[in-house]
């Protein structure tokens, strides 16, 4: 398979879409991973993927709704790590 870099946006962003349904990661980190800005990631599994692959995209919308929801939860683990081993 060639590298996201190299492929039209459409076919990037089903490779977006394999990865975060097959981690559960955060848009961040899929971003993080294929070195892609955190726009462009987002983009491309919103309106890209509802565009071409509307079930496809409901999926990924359930995995990036769980991350939104627990978002608070990462932060606030984050903090009291920093200041426990601060």
């Amino acid at each position: 398979m060639a590298y996201p870099n190299r492929l039209h946006p459409d076919e990037r962003a089903l490779i977006f879409a394999a990865y975060v349904l097959e981690t559960g990661c955060t848009v961040r980190t899929a971003a993080s991973h294929f070195g892609f800005s955190k726009s462009t990631v987002h983009k491309d599994l919103t309106l890209r993927l509802r565009a071409q692959n509307l079930a496809l995209a409901q999926e990924v919308e359930k995995v990036l709704e769980r991350n939104t929801n627990e978002r608070h939860i990462r932060g606030g683990n984050a903090t009291k790590i920093k200041w426990k081993f601060g």
